[in-house]
């Protein structure tokens, strides 16, 4: 793919043509007018002429970008991005759209206030973009030798637009009703996530069996409690009624589980309690022209590539109440013959979470992975990669 190809599609993503499809959205969207201009390639890689021959890379000189999820939110977001062309113009947009001010709340919290699902998917959406055009700015080859890219839960749609995908006022709105709905079903039912570091002998399907039969002895009908995340071997998230959360914490050596964290969110993602976000969320992306991504995007819902521009609209809406593949995901991306050099990794957005994933999963790939920060000012540090993330 060529330097002009990728780095207009990057252009073209998040800026012209930002409407599309918008006359069609349930509730239109505000006007981003002007979105196309502030985001265009500053470097004129549109007005170049195309390449006569693709160049040949090795596989090290080829990058992949991963895109976080929520609960990787942290007031601050946003600050080491600033000074960077069109972040500001980008967060002007992204408040048309919302109806709100996301910077202001991204640099200034309360963290609280972040941390409503409501909030919190819209700002890491924003802020991985964001990060995107830092590293663009820094480093351009990154973003001219992308192959691939994957995002984690709410960052799968930020994926999408980096790849040509979707436009962004578009993805922006698809995110806004998606992360409504599931504040919504959230705040329906008292549930929650829980990170369980296990080893080889856990027994996560019957600690969830067991804690839906306890939830039960509480006169709890239809208590749900089944894993929701796959995040690296013998490490799971497991969502559900909090009663069934706090069994599972309480009975944790029973289960093999190693530890045990509680996630900064509100409600029990990626499992059928958030059956009623799925409606919502299937009528804005019925209204936006999804189209073919420019480079590869694996799905969370199996943890293979997009293939088709319908298998987009269909599996972002399946994906609330579907476990979220991401070690299958890394499985994918990273497979590689024995010997074989690993494409550069970044993580645009805020934390180094999906680094931690990424080092557990696969340590060679992990070797050339490095995070995009959104928080300080400074132009850039290469990370200690001994340095435990966030």
């Amino acid at each position: 793919m060529s330097v002009r190809f990728v780095r207009a599609a990057w252009a073209r993503g998040l800026g012209p043509s930002c409407c599309r499809g918008a006359s069609s959205f349930p509730v239109p969207p505000p006007d981003a007018q002007g979105v196309a201009e502030l985001l265009r390639d500053a470097t004129g890689a549109e007005e170049e002429a195309p390449s006569t021959a693709t160049e040949r890379r090795m596989p090290g000189q080829y990058s992949v970008l991963l895109f976080p999820g929520q609960g990787s939110q942290v007031v601050g977001m946003g600050r080491g991005l600033l000074s960077y062309p069109r972040v500001r113009e980008l967060y002007a947009a992204a408040h048309r759209v919302l109806g709100y001010d996301l910077l202001e709340l991204s640099l200034h919290g309360p963290q609280e206030d972040l941390d409503r699902t409501v909030h919190c998917q819209p700002a890491i959406f924003v802020a991985s973009l964001a990060a995107v055009e830092k590293l663009h700015h820094l480093q351009p080859s990154v973003i001219e030798n992308c192959v691939a890219a994957a995002g984690f839960s709410v960052g799968e749609f930020a994926a999408l637009v980096f790849a040509g995908a979707m436009e962004f006022s578009e993805g922006l709105y698809a995110v806004k009703i998606r992360a409504e709905a599931m504040q919504e079903a959230s705040d329906a039912v008292p549930s929650g996530m829980l990170s369980i570091l296990g080893q080889p002998q856990s027994k996560f399907n019957l600690a969830c069996l067991e804690a839906r039969e306890h939830c039960k002895s509480l006169g709890i009908e239809n208590p749900v409690c089944e894993v929701s995340n796959y995040l690296f071997p013998d490490c799971r998230v497991i969502s559900g009624h909090l009663e069934a959360l706090r069994f599972l914490r309480k009975n944790s050596s029973k289960y093999h589980f190693r530890r045990t964290r509680m996630l900064p969110v509100s409600g029990a993602f990626h499992t059928r309690l958030m059956e009623p976000a799925v409606e919502p969320l299937m009528q804005v992306l019925k209204a936006i022209d999804v189209k073919k991504p420019l480079v590869s995007v694996y799905s969370n819902v199996h943890g293979h590539r997009y293939m088709h521009p319908t298998h987009i609209q269909k599996l972002l809406a399946q994906q609330v109440v579907s476990p979220v593949k991401w070690e299958q995901t890394m499985h994918a991306i990273y497979k590689r013959k024995k010997g074989s050099e690993f494409p550069k990794t970044f993580e645009v957005g805020p934390g180094q979470q999906l680094g931690a994933i990424l080092k557990s999963c696969n340590l060679q790939a992990w070797k050339s992975y490095s995070p995009v920060d959104v928080l300080q000012t400074l132009e850039h540090i290469d990370p200690d990669p001994e340095e435990s993330p966030r």
